[in-house]
Formats: structure tokens, C-alpha cells, sequence
């Protein structure tokens, strides 16, 4: 079994659980379960149990698959609209400035109505 199996196992777990729990102090504790859970496995060296793992884990994240996942609001398919009238990420960054600011100022558009 690789490693980066496994790590993407781990990320799509805690992506998972944080669609769920989207607030980070309710997320925190989940991620540290899911944590344990994978430190209590990490020492099995048989390469069927190791299948058998994997296997199970892949049918837990498909059987608790969030049917509206949560998006970031910048990101493609997120709550931030400008993306679909055709604006660049630089024209964005100069009119809403950094997606990393803590309040990202409001968006000015261009008039429509004239």
C-alpha cells in the first residue's frame, strides 16, 4: 500500500467531514477522531488486510458523500458570481482584492442599467 494512497484517503476523509460540520470548532474534533482511526491502522504490514482497509474506507466516503458539498465561495461552482461574467483572476483580484483577506470588500461592478 502506497503512501499517498493513504494520504488521500485521509484528505478526502477530513474534506468529507467538513462538508458535514462546516464550522472549524465542531470540524476539529471529527478530524482528530478520523486521526486516531488512522494512527490505529498504520502499523498493518499485510498487504490483504491493507486491501481490505482501503476497500472499507472507499465504501465509508462514497456512503457519506455530502449531496451539496461545500465550496469555498472564490472557488469554480462556489457563492462568488463573478467567475461566470467572464472576469480574470487578476481583473478579480484588483476589484474584490485577496481571496486570503479576513473582509473582502464588495465587488464593484459596472452599471447595467444606464
Amino acid at each position: 500500500m502506497s503512501t499517498s494512497t493513504v494520504t488521500s484517503l485521509y484528505r478526502r476523509s477530513l474534506k468529507l467531514s467538513l462538508d458535514w460540520a462546516v464550522q472549524r470548532s465542531i470540524w476539529r474534533g471529527q478530524a482528530v477522531y478520523i486521526r486516531s482511526l488512522f494512527d490505529a491502522n498504520k502499523d498493518v504490514r499485510d498487504p490483504r488486510q491493507q486491501q481490505i482497509l482501503l476497500r472499507e474506507t472507499e465504501k465509508l466516503l462514497n456512503e457519506w458523500k455530502h449531496p451539496d458539498p461545500y465550496r469555498a465561495p472564490t472557488a469554480p461552482g462556489g457563492t462568488c458570481r463573478l467567475f461566470d461574467i467572464g472576469l480574470s483572476r487578476v481583473q478579480l483580484t484588483v476589484m474584490i482584492g485577496n481571496k486570503w483577506e479576513r473582509n473582502i470588500p464588495a465587488p464593484i461592478l459596472p452599471c447595467m442599467f444606464n
